[in-house]
């Protein structure tokens, strides 16, 4: 199996893509760190792990939070030793029905940008010289067409997903010379939790299914592609 022996962190695991993202990593062989807010529908998922036969870590956690995420890293670290695939998963959509701008909520918008961008530099910063050391490691930020086209009515998702971007870019760029691989995956529209308090109204016939996405990202950590790193990818362009 191509990950086998691997161990993967993925956060926002408890439904949605990051569940999919999980459950397709173990099914190629990798061992789990799961984190969600949810812990009931975390502990769902981390069964799940274990039927296919993969050791799996459960840790409820909210990423807004620099204590949990310290307790996240410290225990993922002390039960499998290292981290070689981090999956920046957790995201924030913001208030619905989507406001404008000039009718954001301040805090609001500080709690988007928390999840959506802090957390990710947090959790990435907490393992990278784990990686660096080893000279290997892939980590995924998941973003959204959202960071690139100007919707009404996304204004602190949006602008959330144009920085992790950012991130991303400045971390290949810092990361260039090494054995570290990071990129920024759009999943595309998906029939999801997120999508549904978005656009209420949206036919799920024509959204993609997170199973089907996550095949992209097992594709994407199995298949070494240097002029990737950094780049803006699409699920849809992987193949799943």
């Amino acid at each position: 199996m191509p990950l086998e022996g691997k161990v993967a962190l993925v956060t926002g695991a408890s439904r949605g893509l990051g569940r999919a993202i999980a459950l397709a990593f173990a099914g190629e062989g990798a061992a789990l760190a799961l984190c969600a807010r949810r812990e009931e529908a975390l502990q769902r998922v981390a069964g799940e792990v274990r039927r296919l036969g993969r050791r799996v870590l459960a840790v409820p956690a909210d990423v807004r939070s620099p204590r949990d995420l310290e307790r996240l890293v410290a225990l993922t670290l002390e039960r499998f030793g290292r981290v070689d695939i981090l999956v920046n998963n957790a995201s924030e959509l913001g208030p619905t029905p989507l406001p404008y701008l000039a009718d954001y909520p301040t805090a609001a918008f500080d709690d988007v940008l928390q999840v959506n961008v802090i957390a990710p530099f947090r959790l990435t910063q907490a393992l990278i010289g784990g990686m660096l050391l080893r000279d290997q490691g892939v980590i995924i930020n998941v973003t959204s067409d959202a960071a690139i086209t100007g919707y009404p009515g996304w204004g602190a998702y949006a602008v959330s997903k144009a920085a992790i971007e950012g991130l991303t870019r400045t971390w290949a760029a810092e990361l260039a010379h090494t054995g570290i691989r990071i990129h920024a995956v759009d999943p595309g529209d998906m029939d999801t939790d997120m999508h549904r308090a978005a656009i209420p109204d949206a036919d799920p016939s024509e959204l993609a299914r997170p199973d089907d996405v996550a095949r992209a990202f097992v594709r994407l950590v199995t298949t070494r592609d240097p002029d990737s790193a950094g780049r803006r990818l699409e699920a849809a362009a992987l193949g799943r």
